[in-house]
């Protein structure tokens, strides 16, 4: 995690003062006449003004969902060292730099995880390697969220392991909760800048858990999409002192590109508070839009990070970063100078491994994906993510350097 930094700047005033007398020029007991401070000082000795700081600024990164398949574990077994039995690291090794780049770096973790050893579980109930929460904050992850449809899937234990190894990592999180006072405390990263830090409040909600009951009755263990709560969250958080609140949404119909009826009536009503700035959205396994609602970006899906379906060669092998810059304006708010995003894609053959499609294109390193279909992946991504006129209100491909 990112560490608050002091920065402490000390100003010298100095001033001269000399008083004249009163007597006249030939009098022996008058003082000198004043001279004004500029004709007697040099300029090595005059006081400099005080330099006006520059804005505060920092970037947020942000992926798609963590979908934790069989296929992923077999490459990450097959990837580990001497005494490892996992790592997944190498398969997100071509999107570190990136992730390690941004100030703040925001996964959403959608399953629960096993305890170590197993046993592990995929579709449809999930209990996935903990490993992954160490390749996850080696790759650069600062903190994920963790409201899902699959929250519930191994009960009060998947909740409260997911969380110990998101902690053990070192990486914050919100959305689930081990007690009824977690449920109840706001998420703050401090995000460190040349100037004092940047605190984000980061907020979690899903629209539902497939059905499965909170384990032992306990609601407060996930949290669910309400606008009333979510709206009052957000004004917690900025009372508490947060400059930037983001919220990720678990929502949508899954394999449709077009956001719901839910996406498109709440967004304008939450992105339209003065206490929300971005809204990232998850659930889908296919990349959706990105549109600015009055002035301010809604992420409706990012698609997946990491899973392999059953149907490899389709639109959920395709993914989606996104790359927000926000600036200090005047009065200490913050708003997005810089929008970009970036096509993803998680090849199956293995070695399975998560490609940045420009990048591979660019360099011909397309590993077991050919060319044609990651032409293919960029293009269609390139479409629906633009779809909603982000262009034109400044979205744009993002460029590494």
């Amino acid at each position: 995690m990112n560490r608050r930094l002091a920065l402490v700047a000390a100003t010298a005033v100095a001033g001269l003062l000399v008083v004249a007398g009163c007597g006249g020029d030939d009098d022996p007991g008058a003082a000198p006449p004043s001279t004004p401070a500029d004709a007697t000082t040099s300029p090595s000795e005059r006081p400099s003004p005080a330099p006006t700081p520059d804005p505060r600024t920092f970037t947020l990164v942000a992926t798609g969902d963590v979908l934790l398949h069989e296929r992923l574990w077999t490459q990450a077994r097959n990837d580990a060292g001497p005494g490892e039995e996992m790592d997944f690291a190498p398969q997100l090794a071509n999107i570190a730099p990136i992730v390690q780049g941004a100030g703040l770096a925001v996964c959403h973790l959608e399953t629960p995880l096993a305890p170590a050893g197993g046993p592990y579980e995929g579709y449809p109930t999930f209990s996935g390697p903990p490993q992954i929460v160490t390749a996850l904050a080696e790759t650069g992850y600062d903190a994920c969220t963790t409201a899902s449809n699959h929250t519930y899937d191994q009960g009060a234990g998947g909740v409260d392991r997911t969380l110990d190894a998101l902690d053990a990592a070192g990486l914050a999180h919100a959305g689930s909760a081990r007690t009824p006072e977690e449920s109840q405390t706001i998420t703050h990263v401090d995000v460190a800048t040349a100037g004092d830090p940047v605190d984000v409040a980061l907020l979690s909600y899903t629209f539902g858990f497939n059905g499965i009951p909170a384990p032992d009755g306990e609601t407060w263990r996930g949290n669910e999409i309400e606008p009333g709560r979510i709206l009052a969250d957000a004004a917690t958080a900025r009372a508490e002192g947060a400059d930037v609140v983001v919220t990720a949404l678990h929502w949508g119909d899954e394999y449709v590109h077009e956001p719901n009826a839910l996406q498109s009536e709440l967004a304008p009503q939450l992105i339209a508070s003065p206490d929300i700035d971005l809204l990232l959205g998850h659930h889908a396994h296919v990349v959706q839009p990105i549109e600015n609602v009055g002035g301010e970006w809604v992420v409706y899906g990012m698609g997946n990070l990491m899973a392999n379906h059953a149907e490899p060669e389709g639109p959920k092998a395709e993914g989606l970063l996104t790359r927000f810059t926000f600036t200090e304006a005047a009065g200490g708010t913050f708003t997005v100078t810089q929008a970009e995003y970036l096509p993803l894609y998680q090849t199956y053959q293995p070695p399975v491994e998560v490609l940045d499609v420009p990048a591979a294109l660019a360099s011909g390193d397309t590993g077991t994906a050919s060319a044609a279909r990651l032409r293919q992946a960029r293009d269609r991504t390139t479409e629906i993510v633009l779809s909603k006129g982000g262009a034109a209100a400044g979205l744009t491909l993002l460029n590494p350097s």
